[in-house]
């Protein structure tokens, strides 16, 4: 190359897309930043931002006047939580409710991002991570990914009640369906069930049931795609992903792996800590046991 050639080469711009350092809080997808940034919501040292922008380390980010904590660039960490019935996925919640949020462990920079969310009287296996990237991608509606759920249903289930199930239900937001359905025991009215289903809408797995005339006394998840909620993790704990489970999100969500960090010493010294206690009675209740292991997605 020439000298006059290499003096015409314009030098590459420092730092991130903006929309991109965003995206990772948590905030929204790319193009909600992207949004956001037309509609002069963000600002970047104290001046309004513009598509193209890019920001490194040290720039002040603000959303409607309100300074934004960033997430590492390269690195992830995730955790599943166990979401007693009675507490809310929101951050805040105005009736003073105990929101899923406060019992997590504290992080230096970034926060808790929520893949998803389970209602107030669901319980369950909930993720977190500090990456909003990956949260969004996993709860796009095209990522179709499996959520298991375990059951109790109130009423008189028939052969045929399953079957519509299975192919499809019109609900108030469109048709809706389980893609697996196998029975785990009971007696009397109430029978559980593992279901699973490919999307997240709000409520769907309790409006399924009660398009059938049926009632679901009692919801609580059990998986999300790979993930699996330990036994040992009761209700109100928190536990650190092993590495392979986090690798199976970034591939369910198809973005690349960053750097997988884990907690303190301290942190996973309580993590440790917390397992050895006992909830309520000290006595653990058994959930119902499946007809034959996991169930297969019919998709």
């Amino acid at each position: 190359m020439s000298e006059q050639e290499d003096t015409l080469t314009p030098a590459p711009k420092a730092g991130e897309k903006l929309q991109k350092v965003l995206a990772r809080t948590g905030l929204g997808s790319r193009r909600e930043m992207e949004r956001w940034i037309e509609d002069r919501r963000v600002s970047v040292n104290g001046k309004p931002a513009k598509l193209g922008d890019r920001v490194d380390d040290s720039a002040r980010i603000a959303i409607d006047g309100k300074p934004i904590e960033r997430a590492p660039a390269e690195e992830t960490r995730c955790i599943l939580y166990h979401k007693p019935t009675g507490e809310v996925c929101s951050r805040k919640d105005p009736q003073k409710r105990r929101t899923v949020f406060q019992r997590l462990p504290a992080l230096k920079s970034g926060r808790w991002i929520s893949i998803g969310r389970l209602d107030f009287n669901t319980s369950g296996l909930l993720l977190f991570t500090t990456d909003g990237e990956l949260a969004n991608a996993l709860m796009h509606p095209s990522s179709n990914i499996e959520r298991e759920y375990m059951v109790r249903v109130m009423g008189d289930v028939k052969k045929e009640h399953l079957q519509a199930l299975l192919d499809g239900v019109m609900l108030d937001d469109g048709v809706a369906r389980f893609t697996d359905i196998q029975e785990g025991g009971g007696d009397g009215i109430n029978r559980w069930y593992y279901v699973v289903i490919m999307e997240g809408r709000n409520r769907e797995v309790r409006r399924l049931w009660e398009s059938q005339g049926l009632t679901v006394s009692r919801l609580k998840r059990v998986r999300y795609g790979d993930v699996f909620i330990p036994s040992k993790v009761k209700q109100g704990q928190w536990a650190e992903l092993e590495t392979k489970e986090v690798k199976s999100l970034y591939r369910l969500a198809g973005l690349s792996l960053k750097k997988v960090r884990k907690g303190s010493i301290k942190e996973r010294e309580k993590m440790e800590r917390q397992f050895g206690k006992r909830d309520g009675r000290g006595v653990a209740k058994k959930g119902p046991k499946r007809n034959s292991g996991k169930p297969s997605s019919r998709r």
